[in-house]
């Protein structure tokens, strides 16, 4: 998609259920397999990254359709650490 569209318009929104995954997912997004064993081995996006937990994507997703789809799930994973790994991932490569 990269390749083919350019990074301007393109954000991943994670789903991950762990922490570790979507610290793993974001880095890989973000930096590349952190485990130099897949496809993006050594190949930083810089892509933006974030949960769909996070207010960022809620707040623009229908209502009805997060009620629906995700948020059962907020009460059953680890809501606000899943968040917060993200964001460190997010916060440590867009610093200088």
């Amino acid at each position: 998609m990269v390749e083919s569209l350019g990074k301007e318009d393109l954000v991943v929104v994670l789903g991950s259920p762990t922490v570790e995954s979507a610290e793993t997912f974001a880095e890989t997004a973000i930096n590349g397999d952190p485990s130099y064993a897949g496809p993006l081995a050594g190949i930083a996006l810089k892509l933006p990254v974030y949960h769909v937990f996070e207010h960022e994507i809620k707040s623009q997703s229908d209502p009805m359709v997060y009620e629906k789809q995700v948020a059962f799930m907020e009460d059953v994973l680890e809501k606000v650490a899943i968040i917060e790994a993200v964001r460190k991932v997010r916060e440590r490569t867009e610093a200088p």
